[in-house]
């Protein structure tokens, strides 16, 4: 009789232990490409609003008025920054329109503090990708050598090699292996990818961090 090779045959051959591990790195899969395909969306929006609030803010309108615009509650992550920075530099005002000394440091601080939340979304989720593509490995290497031993077991018990005893028990184990590789890889490659791309937009962040406190240090000094 013909022995049926398919990954739901395999999987149902397959003992409770591979089954687990089998089912482990299914769901690891998922939720990586969950969480792959939720950041490139994310970092695509964060890019595109990046754009959208530079050609604003250098514009030439007046600081305040976009403030104004933007409202108390900004939605994208260069407002945030930015709001951040004006609410402490209105809030470095006395009553008698002088400024409190150390206004410059606090709003680098408050900027700076933006940032870091901002960088903190950003990264939230890629940890998990790291830990995919270091351990799913080796979790399904761990199946595969269960299923080996299994194998090795009913070779025993049946005192056979006959290739069509070993061959259903080794494809078992390896297709734990697979999975592995499967879940591995991609949350490897795109663990570095959008950790390069969340670097880059963190840096325009604070490059424009930079360049409002450089506005805002001239209009102190003035």
């Amino acid at each position: 009789m013909e022995t049926d090779f398919t990954f739901l045959a395999l999987f149902l051959r397959a003992s409770f232990v591979v089954q687990l591990v089998m089912t482990l790195l299914l769901l690891a899969s998922f939720w990586a490409w969950s969480i792959i395909i939720q950041k490139l969306i994310a970092f695509r929006r964060a890019r595109a609003e990046a754009s959208v609030f530079d050609a604003a803010f250098w514009s030439g309108e007046p600081l305040d008025e976009l403030y104004q615009e933007i409202g108390t509650e900004p939605d994208g992550s260069s407002e945030k920054i930015f709001s951040a920075g004006m609410l402490e530099w209105r809030r470095s005002h006395r009553q008698d329109g002088k400024l409190i000394a150390g206004a410059q440091a606090r709003i680098d601080r408050s900027m700076d503090v933006a940032i870091a939340k901002e960088a903190e979304e950003l990264n939230r989720g890629l940890s998990f990708l790291a830990t995919v593509g270091s351990t799913a490995p080796f979790v399904g290497l761990f199946g595969t050598v269960w299923g080996i031993m299994r194998a090795f077991i009913e070779i025993a018990q049946q005192q056979s090699t006959n290739l069509a005893v070993v061959a259903p028990g080794i494809a078992e184990a390896l297709l734990a292996t697979g999975l592995g590789l499967l879940a591995a890889i991609p949350a490897v490659i795109f663990y570095n990818k959008l950790s390069a791309d969340s670097d880059r937009i963190v840096a325009g962040y604070e490059s424009f961090a930079d360049e409002f406190a450089t506005i805002m240090s001239r209009q102190l000094d003035s």
